[in-house]
């Protein structure tokens, strides 16, 4: 049963949108829960709380430094996952997902831990298969704009899964697809984040291209009960799995229900497409269903309702920043 075992866990990446979501789940069900980061994209705030609930522990530390500290699993989130962030020094992204989960991986082969590598959707590119499986082996310009964090990730993967041939390490690989909700920062850059705070503000909401491309979005509290299951499973259970939710949107669609949940005046206009922008991204989850028995439950609706209340109140806190990427 998820949560019936007391364990020590290390999550890198842990003050970061996701990270601060899993490091709360994990506390809640009794674990002892070390947050490692180095706060390059986020914020102490995130999980200042945390820490009353007396088993949670900071390590200010980057990642890319060895590791001295134990524990019996390790959630390896550290990258930041949004091109404002991972486009601001993409040696240093290149760097955190290469020696970062090296140094992950030997730790975990120093105290015997269990590691789930933190992939991504990214490793698929712009794909030419729809939806995308496992057993699809990307599309990625490997010099392009976003090369340091899909290359990257892809280093990761193949990283992660050579520890686990030559050393025996147990290892799961999740490849998390687009995932949002409470907690993101408002200046994310991501398409979720930008089009809530422009119609929440009655500004121009920006789609970069002609808004026909697709996403699959995926809440928060979905996901976070995806990366548990998987921890969870048998040693023989490697993955790699897409976590993801396959109801698939075009931008355009995404930008007229935010719009109208929020009962916006905001103007829709448009830019050029980034480099490498993918045409289509959704999921197959096909191998989630079967080895981890999960499935997203949140509707798009109900998540993005819950994330606009989200960033309602934290826009009348007054901390919000401009946002001008998608």
């Amino acid at each position: 049963m998820l949560g019936d075992e007391v364990l020590q866990v290390i999550v890198t990446g842990g003050s970061g949108f996701i990270g601060s979501h899993l490091c709360r789940f994990l506390l809640e069900r009794n674990h002892e829960v070390a947050c490692l980061d180095n706060f390059y994209s986020s914020s102490r705030d995130s999980i200042r709380k945390l820490l009353s609930f007396g088993k949670f522990r900071i390590l200010e530390q980057d990642v890319c430094q060895p590791i001295e500290v134990n524990g019996e699993e390790v959630y390896n989130l550290a990258c930041p996952a949004s091109p404002n962030w991972y486009s601001l020094d993409r040696v240093r992204t290149l760097r955190t997902n290469v020696f970062g989960t090296a140094n992950v991986l030997e730790m975990a082969r120093r105290v015997g831990a269990k590691v789930l590598q933190a992939s991504t959707s990214e490793i698929y590119g712009d794909p030419t298969t729809h939806p995308q499986s496992e057993q699809y082996c990307g599309n990625v310009n490997p010099i392009g704009d976003r090369a340091c964090y899909s290359e990257g990730k892809r280093c990761a993967e193949a990283l992660t899964m050579e520890y686990h041939r030559q050393y025996g390490i147990s290892v799961k690989i999740g490849r998390i697809f687009n995932t949002y909700g409470p907690g993101m920062r408002v200046d994310d850059g991501r398409v979720i984040p930008n089009f809530i705070v422009q119609a929440l503000q009655n500004k121009e909401l920006t789609i970069y291209g002609d808004g026909r491309q697709t996403r699959s979005f995926c809440y928060i509290d979905d996901l976070i009960w995806g990366l548990k299951s998987l921890m969870d499973t048998e040693t023989t259970v490697t993955g790699p799995v897409n976590l993801g939710n396959p109801e698939e949107v075009t931008v355009y669609e995404l930008a007229r229900a935010i719009i109208e949940l929020i009962g916006s005046s905001s103007p829709i206009v448009t830019r050029e497409l980034p480099e490498d922008d993918p045409q289509r991204r959704c999921p197959d989850t096909s191998r989630a269903e079967e080895l981890i028995a999960w499935s997203p439950t949140v509707s798009l609706k109900v998540g993005l309702l819950k994330t606009i209340a989200s960033f309602d109140q934290v826009l009348l806190q007054g901390k919000v920043a401009q946002v001008s990427e998608q």
